[in-house]
């Protein structure tokens, strides 16, 4: 079955099949079922067959329970690196140290999940030139 037929067959353009095909983009569910039963397989065989998708699913599974933590431990982090930059800075009346730790704070706060993944990133590209 041609690219021109199953795009005709799902309603869809023959550049979204070319996305599919090239692991730019992927169908939705609808989708899936309706392409499992032109090509009479699963939906099962799709994603089993396709190792790029599974690290999709993967990693918009990972990113959807970050998302259902409200406060995830960097806000912790910071939230008590700023305290304990303003009870530093109170002991020793220098105010440099309580504006640098409530900034360091701050970003720890809004790109802890960033950090984190750099980190990963660094350690994973370490072991990986040994």
């Amino acid at each position: 079955m041609s690219e021109e037929e199953v795009a005709e067959q799902l309603s869809v353009s023959v550049q979204h099949i070319h996305k599919w095909e090239g692991n730019q983009s992927y169908p939705d569910i609808q989708q899936f079922l309706n392409l499992s039963d032109i090509y009479g397989t699963t939906i099962n065989e799709f994603i089993k067959n396709d190792v790029a998708l599974q690290n999709r699913i993967n990693i918009q599974e990972e990113e959807k329970e970050d998302e259902d933590k409200l406060l995830h431990p960097g806000f912790y982090i910071g939230i008590g690196l700023m305290f304990f930059g303003n009870f530093l800075s109170l002991i020793i009346g220098n105010l440099m140290i309580m504006m640098v730790t409530n900034i360091a704070g701050m970003l720890i706060i809004c790109f802890y999940k960033e950090i984190l993944k750099l980190l990963k990133d660094v350690k994973k590209d370490f072991y990986e030139q040994k």
